[in-house]
Parts: C-alpha cells; structure tokens; sequence
C-alpha cells in the first residue's frame, strides 16, 4: 500500500475505507497467478506486503519468483500453494474483474471516490481531494 494512503486510513481511521478489488490485466501474463498468490498470503495475513513485493517486481514475475517472495516472507508454503489455486480465490478475481470491466476500468491503478472515478491518480493529491469530499459531507 502506498504511504500516502496509509496516511489517509490513520488521518481518517472513521473516514477513509480502502476496498482493493483485482484486475489483472491480460497483457501481463503473471498478473492472474500474482493477484492468487497474493490474495493466498492473505490468508496468512500478508495480503499487502506481499502485494507491494509483486509491483517492484512486476517486469520479471514467474513462478519461481512468487514462490521466492513467499519463501522470504515465511509463509507456509503448503498452504499458501494450496491457497492460490483455491477456487475461492480465482472466483474471487474473476468477480472483481468483471466488476471492474462494468465500470469501464481500462488499466490500474483505477482509484474512485465515493463511487466516482478519480482521473488524476497522483497520490500526492489524494489527500486534497479526501479533504474537499468530507468538506461537501460536513
């Protein structure tokens, strides 16, 4: 997760609520068998560091290095292979992807507010723009 949202959720504990949804984009070959694994580590609850591993790497991800990433983070190995091939877990992106496909997502990160597209996705401006939306709430 990137520090200017975690800003935001400890600024805005009541606020601020983070929903990550999956889309992985099919000119990225890994991108299906990275969001499994990392929805599988959360399920030992690593779910975000494992996330922010598979993004500095995303230009060489293979098999081989998400198991390398799990391995480094101390996963049970086991479970976390038996995790990401879990049909929960690859229904679970299939329904976020043809979420994201209704609402027109076109690449990542897309970032709404309140239901609404944010077009300008630099995250030095979210905070600006958090405060304007509970401005309009007060």
């Amino acid at each position: 997760m990137s520090p200017e949202l975690e800003q935001l959720l400890k600024q805005y504990p009541k606020s601020v609520k983070v929903v990550f949804k999956n889309f992985p984009l099919s000119s990225h070959k890994f991108a299906k068998k990275a969001a499994a694994a990392a929805l599988a580590a959360g399920r030992q609850g690593k779910f975000w560091e494992f996330h922010d591993e598979l993004f500095k790497h995303y230009r060489n991800l293979n098999d081989k290095k998400i198991v390398d990433i799990a391995q480094k983070m101390g996963l049970d190995e086991a479970q976390f292979n038996k995790d990401r091939q879990d049909p929960e877990i690859l229904g679970k992106i299939s329904l976020d992807y043809e979420e994201g496909q209704k609402i027109e997502v076109k690449g990542i990160p897309a970032i709404f507010m309140n239901g609404r597209r944010i077009k300008n996705r630099d995250m030095r401006n979210l905070k600006n723009m958090v405060e304007k939306q509970l401005e309009k709430t007060r």
